[in-house]
């Protein structure tokens, strides 16, 4: 794994779109199909917005139905930590970036086969990097 990054709030700010910081330094949520990533198709990497560590791929990436950007898996699970929220009096499991403790969203249960999960991630919490095209 890649260094911590650990900055201030101010830091942040200067880094990121307040958007962007409310999100993965407050852990709010973008509405259900605002966010740029939540219908995209295109291949590439999806990586932190804040300090870009790889995330997921465009090939585990579905369609929902949520609104957001959902994944099958992340491209190494050890780029990932997991919480326990009960922030809405419910049991939910957040998904964090390891690297700069970013909130990117909460996995469920419920995805395709063959891990059978859905990790609706905010479009404001990444950064996708397409593919380049062959030969580049």
């Amino acid at each position: 794994m890649a260094e911590k990054v650990i900055k201030s709030d101010a830091e942040w700010q200067k880094l990121l779109t307040p958007e962007q910081f409310a999100i993965t330094r407050r852990k709010k949520t973008e509405k259900a199909f605002t966010g740029g990533y939540w219908d995209a198709t295109d291949k590439g990497i999806y990586t932190c917005v804040a300090c870009g560590s790889p995330l997921f791929s465009s090939e585990a990436k579905f369609n929902s139905g949520c609104g957001w950007p959902s994944f099958s898996a992340p491209t190494d699970p050890g780029d990932l930590r997991k919480e326990d929220d009960y922030s809405l009096s419910m049991h939910r499991l957040e998904v964090l970036c390891r690297r700069c403790d970013s909130h990117l969203g909460h996995v469920f249960e419920g995805g395709p086969e063959p891990t059978g999960l859905r990790y609706c991630i905010n479009s404001a919490a990444l950064r996708f990097v397409p593919d380049k095209p062959d030969g580049e």
